[in-house]
């Protein structure tokens, strides 16, 4: 699973090899401790303009569906396995016309060792951007009048399969990792066949998975008032 992971860049920094369009004027600043319900960048084609538009936006994290009463619901979203999506009606509607590219520095996953959970940094070996797949939501709230600018929520969950390799002495389960290609391609919404674009990211991400780099790092990360550098810094194990 991914439950907390590394923006340390943003912009175009960060999401150049995607070909973005168009970036917010309000994308959030780095961070080294991003958790659920934390507000991160996603990559997304919007469909309102033809061809469509790909934009680098500010989302919510934790999936709030359009017929949610209240956001609370997000806080439980933050993953989805990819495996169950077209069995989940939360999903099935996202994951066939609002898919997005979840891009950081890295991620976290806590490890048993010597009877103690010790976090893990997992990031690209050369620095290079982590792409995940993930799915988006516009939520409107009630509450406010249809002239509000805030009316209007948008969020995202991080979709999963199972670990491979070394990661799955971490956990059971990773992020949907994709490489530039498949990431074009799992934006896409004009796709005709959606399981396929899926399949194939599926068995893509191992490729993606064997170069990635993991060592321990501080317990500091676990209080999510902790954010700056040192928490991505190795320490001896």
């Amino acid at each position: 699973m991914c439950g907390r992971f590394v923006v340390a860049r943003v912009g175009s920094e960060l999401v150049g090899a995607l070909r973005v369009d168009l970036e917010s004027d309000d994308l959030p600043a780095p961070s080294y401790n991003v958790a659920p319900t934390s507000l991160v960048a996603i990559v997304l084609d919007s469909t309102k303009t033809e061809p469509p538009t790909r934009r680098l936006e500010t989302a919510r994290w934790g999936l709030v569906p359009a017929w949610a009463k209240d956001p609370s619901i997000g806080s439980r979203a933050f993953n989805a396995r990819s495996e169950e999506l077209e069995d989940k009606p939360m999903f099935r509607t996202s994951l066939e016309k609002r898919r997005a590219v979840v891009p950081a520095s890295g991620y976290y996953e806590w490890k048993q060792v010597d009877g103690a959970k010790i976090p893990h940094y997992i990031h690209p070996a050369d620095g290079s951007p982590l792409f995940m797949a993930g799915l988006y939501e516009w939520w409107k709230n009630p509450a406010l009048a249809d002239d509000d600018p805030v009316r209007w929520m948008l969020s995202f969950t991080i979709l999963t399969r199972d670990s491979i390799g070394p990661l799955g002495s971490n956990h059971d389960r990773m992020p949907l990792f994709l490489d530039p290609d498949h990431a074009d391609a799992w934006l896409d919404p004009t796709t005709d066949n959606v399981r396929d674009v899926l399949d194939a990211a599926i068995d893509a991400a191992p490729a993606v998975a064997e170069t990635l780099d993991v060592y321990a790092v501080s317990r500091a990360v676990g209080n999510v008032r902790n954010n700056s550098p040192e928490l991505i810094e190795p320490v001896p194990r």
